[in-house]
């Protein structure tokens, strides 16, 4: 039949292959800490949790050898992404607050809440209640949406952990909310059977501060904040020096290690600063939780992942040559693939104008965001859908609205969506394709006309029954050498439209 799937022919794609433009700009990853080699091995050295039996090894070798995708990545196609932190408090700027609050927004900054020798990043903290979160009412939401799994922010570049830590006081549980938000939230996510995972962007936090002078100069002659080492977990800037730093390093190892041993999370995520300052630098820390992590998995006789951008699992220097990792993509558009792309992927993609919570960000409605989810598919990637609640705990109307009529859509479409794979090509025009064994599903993006024509399925095979999912109604058709012909029925689902058609070779 001519509706399987060509991932082989998708490898050799120049478009594919093309993609290689698109990753560049991740490696080196600008965020990463200024190690060695050197300095990693001995970041390891110092670990002392064990690593945990089995198979994996913390060599590339081993772990390219026993790593599997998991199934349910492959068929659950869409995923929610969330950016919840402290950040939240401020909602100014973007999620990268920590950073500008230094800098850019020191004026906005003082005039609000008074000279930052006074008031500095930390004392957000316990303006971060979360006093409105109610795990069961986001995992229901995220069900209701047609999501298959959900990954939160466990800890962003500011380093503020948001789980009962044993390595840090500066966390949820400790400060702020008082509760551990990442294990309420894995609790519920699992009740309503989705999966659960944890993203990690702490590798960051030593290089991300970066004050005008005249503000480091005030607060170090004051010896406050930034310069205080009771909040050295979240700044990191009075001392990077190598010591420092192979001790950050080991941190951020035991901290995936405690999260992975905690919540034996479905899929571990990291956001640039993995791919190291310069090239391979941060290998033997990837390594060493890669090989921990994949152990415990085989204990828990779970399938998991870890997903990483651009290199940080490539060892070889080719993106398309990933090492127990799925890569991810930054938002749709020019970091996107722009055709099908061979072995597994993912998109991350904001729900609004920034990823964390900022008052007055635009957040754009189903109508947009569904049709990025279907190019996504098409191509053979799964989609992350970032939303971003405020401190107090609220997902903010306007973007349960949104997910809710994605949740609509995919009540109806999700046949032609969940478990399915790209065909020969992802599209024509308007329309996209996926396949799912003896099944072929067009989905019409653009406004529907009277009818619609698909050149790509013109007679090279016999069709012999078209559907259109969320309809009673006949579908007429014609097919001739040149196209399929596919008249449109009066009364018409919700767009996108997605066809279901049978085909029987002559």
């Amino acid at each position: 039949m001519i509706f399987k799937t060509a991932v082989a022919i998708a490898a050799l794609s120049s478009a594919a292959r093309a993609q290689d433009d698109y990753t560049k700009h991740f490696d080196p990853g600008v965020m990463g800490p200024p190690a060695t080699v050197a300095i990693s091995e001995a970041a390891v050295a110092k670990v002392r949790s064990p690593l945990a039996p089995g198979p994996f090894a913390a060599t590339w070798e081993s772990i390219e050898k026993n790593y599997k995708t998991p199934t349910w990545f492959e068929d659950g196609k869409f995923g929610i992404f969330l950016h919840w932190g402290v950040y939240a408090v401020p909602a100014r700027h973007n999620e990268w607050y920590e950073k500008h609050l230094y800098a850019a927004e020191l004026k906005w900054q003082e005039e609000k809440y008074g000279p930052v020798e006074k008031f500095g990043y930390k004392d957000f903290i316990p303006m971060f209640t979360c006093t409105k979160f109610n795990g069961d009412e986001w995992a229901t939401l995220f069900r209701k949406a047609g999501a298959k799994y959900v990954m939160p922010t466990a800890q962003h570049h500011d380093n503020f952990a948001l789980w009962d830590s044993k390595l840090t006081k500066i966390d949820a549980k400790d400060m702020g909310p008082h509760r551990d938000l990442i294990g309420e939230l894995c609790i519920a996510t699992r009740k309503q059977g989705l999966k659960f995972g944890v993203s990690n962007h702490g590798i960051e936090n030593f290089t991300f501060i970066n004050p005008n002078k005249d503000v480091a100069a005030r607060l170090k002659a004051a010896k406050v904040d930034l310069f205080d080492p009771e909040w050295k977990d979240i700044y990191h800037y009075a001392d990077r020096s190598e010591a420092a730093l192979t001790e950050f390093l080991t941190d951020w190892v035991e901290r995936n290690i405690e999260l992975i041993d905690k919540y034996q999370p479905d899929m571990l995520w990291f956001d640039n600063g993995v791919n190291g300052a310069k090239s391979r630098e941060l290998d033997p820390l990837k390594l060493r939780v890669a090989a921990h992590y994949y152990n415990r998995a085989l204990g828990w006789k779970k399938e998991v992942s870890i997903s990483t951008k651009g290199l940080a699992y490539a060892p070889g220097g080719d993106n398309f040559k990933q090492v127990g990792s799925i890569i991810d993509f930054e938002k749709i558009g020019s970091r996107s693939p722009p055709a099908i792309r061979p072995g597994p992927w993912q998109v991350d993609h904001p729900i609004g104008s920034t990823w964390g919570y900022t008052e007055g960000m635009k957040v754009s409605k189903a109508d947009s965001i569904i049709p990025k989810l279907v190019d996504t598919v098409s191509k053979g990637g799964n989609f992350l859908l970032n939303l971003s609640p405020m401190a107090d705990g609220t997902i903010p109307k306007e973007q349960q609205d949104t997910l809710l009529e994605i949740g609509k859509w995919l009540d109806v479409n999700g046949d032609a969506i969940y478990g399915t794979r790209p065909w020969q090509q992802f599209g024509e025009g308007d329309v996209r394709f996926t396949t799912k064994g003896a099944a072929f599903y067009a989905i019409l993006l653009g406004k529907p006309g009277k009818d619609l024509e698909i050149k790509a399925l013109g007679g090279n095979g016999k069709i012999t029954r078209i559907e259109l999912l969320g309809s009673q109604e006949k579908i007429e058709f014609s097919q001739d050498n040149g196209s399929l012909h596919i008249k449109l029925p009066p009364r018409l689902p919700d767009s996108p439209l997605a066809f279901k058609i049978i085909e029987i070779r002559n």
